[in-house]
């Protein structure tokens, strides 16, 4: 099983990070409907998946981080 994060999404292409730093680019139509930027996908046996858990654990390490920069001293 791969972890990919989705980076960004152009038109009917999406490109998405492995986890080892690589890129690939694949068709939206090939992944899941409701996908955006940041989300993390899972490929498992030939199918694609949301990993809507692995995904908000990083949204909310990204805000505390963003929290801690921006607060006033």
């Amino acid at each position: 099983m791969k972890k990919f994060t989705v980076d960004r999404i152009e038109g009917d292409k999406a490109v998405l990070i492995c986890e080892n730093g690589t890129d690939a680019v694949f068709e939206r139509s090939a992944l899941p409907k409701s996908i955006k930027e940041g989300d993390v996908l899972r490929f498992d046996n030939g199918s694609c998946y949301l990993n809507a858990e692995e995904t908000e654990r990083r949204r909310q390490k990204i805000q505390k981080l963003m929290s801690s920069l921006f607060e006033e001293k």
